[in-house]
């Protein structure tokens, strides 16, 4: 009874895979991701499964071209080739589905939602075009894309730093290395690169171009670092390992949202702003809490203070700590971005200044 509905030719089964095992797997691939694999950028088992997923994604380009060149003779490795797209797109959406769930954790929404969506939208597009990937010049620029998005954030956890340096590094390592694979593929199936060398390499070059100004425009998320926790509160103490926070009492989807949270402030009251940082072990670095008021008469957001606080690596949490303002705070909309010092934003919390004549209740809670 079973056998009547499963697939009895390669054709076959490979409609039936992109039909309905592709979208169920891309959702499975995305929680399991999300919530086991990649849980931390820095632990080595999950950059190795990503190293996983680009050495099958280049071993299919090279073997998709050997066949197409006629180049592979093999009957065995022949009767593999029909299903090397779809190895190839399950490759490239397990990494789209990676950098997604770790790039979402590190983006500030407001300033890196477009590449954020991007990665969405590739994800999108990886489900529904699979025989895209026969064309060698679909191959390489999705290839250079993954390879790029991986070295952003490899780099730095290899050297222990971030900024624009490391990550024009990390572009420099991507062009090498895909130029290697380039190299390599002309070796093997010379008649099929060398016709598309120049158009492969103009594709190269507008994908570095459009990476690199997403970045230096503050579209990319300085990851490996994440915002981890935040919020806007009426008091901060530390007693040893602990913090405790006096806070307004919220429904419960305000803490998760982090904007439009109403600050009840009565007279002098100072205003607390805690935050969580995620970095990876060994990586030490010197952020911010930029405190910014937004200016009504000219319609644009005023910076006010910029309050450094030193960030070290490893802790799962994120590594802590507070600035706090108690001069010039005046009624209306109020943001603290955590930045780094290239002014590039991990996080951010929203709220809006109400002066009260009585005190807010609050209620502790500690981290």
């Amino acid at each position: 009874m079973i056998r009547r509905y499963m697939p009895k030719t390669v054709e076959e089964f490979t409609h039936w895979y992109m039909r309905w095992v592709s979208p169920l797997s891309l959702i499975a691939g995305f929680l399991l991701d999300n919530f086991v694999l990649l849980r931390r950028v820095d632990v080595w088992t999950s950059n190795a499964l990503l190293l996983f997923y680009l050495l099958v994604s280049g071993a299919c380009i090279v073997f998709l071209n050997l066949a197409e060149s006629g180049r592979l003779n093999n009957p065995r490795a022949l009767a593999v080739v029909p299903f090397l797209p779809i190895a190839t797109q399950f490759s490239f959406g397990a990494l789209f589905s990676a950098f997604l769930s770790l790039y979402g954790r590190s983006a500030a929404f407001a300033t890196s939602w477009i590449f954020v969506v991007a990665l969405a939208l590739l994800i999108v597009l990886n489900e529904r075009f699979t025989r895209l990937y026969m064309r060698l010049e679909v191959q390489i620029g999705v290839y250079f894309t993954v390879l790029f998005s991986f070295l952003i954030f490899f780099i730095p956890l290899i050297v222990h730093n971030i900024g624009p340096y490391v990550f024009l590094g990390s572009g420099a390592a991507s062009v090498a290395c895909v130029s290697m694979f380039l190299v390599l593929l002309r070796r093997l199936v010379p008649g099929i690169i060398a016709a598309r060398m120049t158009r492969l390499a103009r594709i190269v070059a507008m994908i570095y171009v459009s990476i690199t100004v997403l970045y230096f425009s503050g579209a990319i998320p300085p990851l490996p670092l994440a915002l981890k926790d935040a919020g806007v509160y009426h008091g901060v103490a530390r007693t040893g390992d602990t913090y405790t926070l006096l806070s307004e009492s919220l429904p419960w989807y305000e803490y998760y949202l982090r904007y439009n949270t109403t600050y009840h402030r009565a007279a002098d009251e100072p205003v607390y702003v805690y935050t969580a940082v995620f970095a990876p072990s060994g990586l030490t670095t010197t952020l911010y809490h930029q405190w910014q008021t937004y200016d009504t008469t000219i319609g644009t957001w005023k910076t006010v203070g910029m309050i450094p606080f030193y960030v070290v690596g490893g802790r799962d949490d994120g590594y802590r700590g507070y600035s706090v303002k108690s001069m010039n705070l005046s009624e209306g909309r109020w943001r603290v971005n955590v930045v780094t010092e290239y002014g590039q934003v991990i996080g951010r919390v929203s709220f809006t200044i109400l002066n009260v004549a009585v005190p807010a209740a609050v209620e502790a809670t500690t981290r």
